[in-house]
C-alpha cells in the first residue's frame, strides 16, 4: 500500500463498482466474498473485501454489512489533478461521467489548468485535471 487509500461501502454493488474501475483506470480488482472469508454478517455472495491493485489509481471497498452505513459524500471529491496524462484524465473523466452526473464539464479554467467535476453513477464524487 502506498499511502491514502479510499475503502468505500457500498449497497451491494461492490462487485460491480470495482470492476469498472477497474475498466476506467487499469490494474486488477480482486473480490474476496463473505462465504470466502467466512462471514455471516451479510449475503454468502457480497463482497467482504475488494480492492483495486497494479494500476495508477488505489481504491478499496466492500459490500456494506447488515447495520453498516453506505458511501454517502458531502463536501469533498476523489481527486486525480495531474494523475496522469492529459488524454488519460480526459478519457477517464467520460468514462466515470457515463451513468453519473457532470457538475462542472472537464475545461479550461482562467487560470491556464483544466479541470472538471463529477459524481460517478456509484455516487463518489471526482475532480479530474491537469496543468496547462
Amino acid at each position: 500500500m502506498s499511502g491514502l487509500i479510499p475503502y468505500l461501502l457500498f449497497p451491494g454493488t461492490a462487485a460491480d463498482a470495482l470492476d469498472h474501475y477497474a475498466k476506467i483506470f487499469g490494474g486488477e480488482a480482486r473480490l474476496f466474498t463473505y462465504a470466502q472469508a467466512g462471514r455471516a454478517d451479510g449475503p454468502g455472495d457480497a463482497i467482504a473485501h475488494g480492492m483495486l491493485v497494479n494500476g495508477p489509481v488505489e481504491l478499496a471497498g466492500a459490500d456494506a454489512a447488515a447495520g453498516e452505513s453506505t458511501v454517502e459524500m458531502s463536501g469533498m471529491f476523489f481527486s486525480l489533478l495531474g494523475a496522469a496524462e492529459p488524454e488519460t484524465l480526459a478519457a477517464w473523466f467520460a468514462a466515470l461521467a457515463e451513468g453519473g452526473t457532470v457538475i462542472d464539464p472537464l475545461q479550461k479554467r482562467p487560470w491556464g489548468d483544466h479541470d472538471g467535476t463529477l459524481v460517478d453513477r456509484f455516487g463518489v464524487p471526482w475532480l479530474i485535471g491537469y496543468q496547462g
